[in-house]
């Protein structure tokens, strides 16, 4: 799948060729034959899982799981979704198997239950598939629902537990599906469709990047990069469905991507990649209106370094924002209860086109999944913020996404 024009060149790059065309010649070549884990090439049976690492001096709780998102229909990509342990002190990985039987799944959300955790299958007949974890551990795939669209790149479980929103990319709409009182997925329950505004400039039609809901659980954002636009949706919790109640406009060609909430719920951290900017929106609970503010740098210098995910730690002192293109890592300190980001600096991601974030619960290690590379790079937080590389890059097939889970 190659939907164009996502990403476009930047100055200076060779053409990039749509959200999965890099693969072909890069993987062919020392990054894929740098990932020599038998661990994780392996498939394992549905229901298998690693045992836990061995727990360091530091107590029962020192490692904990982290799960892995891949492309499994290209050459040199993954066979599922990866397995492996993190180590809660150093950052250390250890491998495991693979939760085979899941197609494409490059994005994954847990359930707040912690008894399931969800994938996008991107691919042109999207799914959303459901995998249940069991108090053993092993883990268990209870099926697929598809979204109703094509190239579906991001979801979210609603904080009750009860729906799965899921945005795809390709045909710019987002679905809603039931969760089950197994964790399993019912029937879709609504599709949206952005057929207005009128798409930005070369992004040829709307394209559902990201679906969240807001801190205090009452309405759902929607970041659509083809109309740079943020639609602001209440979900009915009885029927499953989205009334649209807002929409926030972004620079046009801006190319809106992924917005994080402040803790304090009343701003989020929007990355555009098409302009190279952050943008700190005001957010208003009562009426769910998003109000994004001016473009701010990321830190990276003239040309398009394509920002892909901004996350921010669980006090709110820090947001870190992924710079594909550059390569980086940007580090934002916040400032007036949420409202300023001030640039602190950029550091070396220490892979190859950083597609996605994640810090662990506890704020003290930030995880990079680097597509080009096939690695996730981990780093720890220090208390002003500032990022240690934690020993060698992890290889992982066609890294595009990272679940540290508690």
């Amino acid at each position: 799948m190659n939907p164009a024009p996502h990403p476009r060149p930047a100055p200076g790059l060779p053409g990039l060729p749509g959200r999965r065309g890099l693969l072909g010649g890069l993987l062919a070549g020392a990054a894929l034959a740098a990932v020599p884990v038998p661990a994780l090439a392996a498939p394992a049976r549905a229901g298998a899982r690693p045992a836990p690492a061995p727990a360091s001096p530091a107590g029962p709780r020192a490692t904990r799981p982290l799960l892995l998102g891949t492309y499994t229909s290209e050459g040199g990509g993954g066979t599922g979704i990866g397995t492996a342990a993190y180590d809660t002190g150093t950052g250390t990985i250890t491998p495991g198997p693979v939760i085979s039987g899941v197609e494409n799944p490059s994005y994954l959300a847990p359930h707040p239950s912690g008894a399931t955790v969800y994938a996008v299958a991107e691919q042109g007949a999207g799914a959303v598939t459901a995998v249940a974890i069991g108090p053993d551990g092993t883990y268990e795939v209870l099926g697929s629902r598809p979204t109703g669209g094509s190239g579906p790149t991001h979801l979210s479980v609603h904080p009750s537990g009860r729906w799965l929103l899921s945005a795809n990319y390709t045909s710019g709409s987002v679905a809603v599906h039931p969760i089950v009182e197994d964790g399993s997925l019912g029937e879709r329950t609504d599709l949206v469709t952005h057929s207005s505004p009128p798409p930005g400039p070369g992004q040829g039609g709307p394209h559902a990047h990201q679906i969240v809901t807001s801190p205090d659980g009452g309405h759902v954002l929607a970041v659509d990069l083809g109309t740079d636009t943020v639609y602001t949706y209440r979900l009915d919790a009885s029927a499953g469905t989205l009334t649209e109640v807002s929409r926030a406009a972004l620079t046009p060609g801006s190319g809106p991507r992924h917005l994080v909430f402040h803790p304090g719920g009343r701003f989020a951290y929007l990355a555009c990649e098409l302009d190279n900017t952050m943008v700190v929106c005001a957010y208003d609970p009562a009426t769910g209106a998003l109000t994004p503010g001016p473009g701010q740098s990321t830190g990276t210098g003239s040309g398009v370094s394509y920002p892909a995910q901004p996350v921010v730690t669980g006090d709110g002192a820090y947001v870190y924002l992924a710079n594909r293109g550059h390569n980086s890592l940007t580090r934002y300190a916040v400032e007036g209860d949420g409202a300023v980001l001030r640039l602190l600096d950029t550091v070396p991601v220490g892979g190859d086109w950083p597609r996605q974030l994640a810090l662990s619960p506890d704020s003290s290690l930030l995880f990079a999944a680097n597509q080009r590379s096939s690695t996730v790079t981990v780093f720890g937080v220090g208390p002003d913020g500032s990022l240690t590389g934690a020993g060698t890059p992890f290889p992982a097939p066609v890294a595009v996404c990272v679940l540290p889970l508690p």
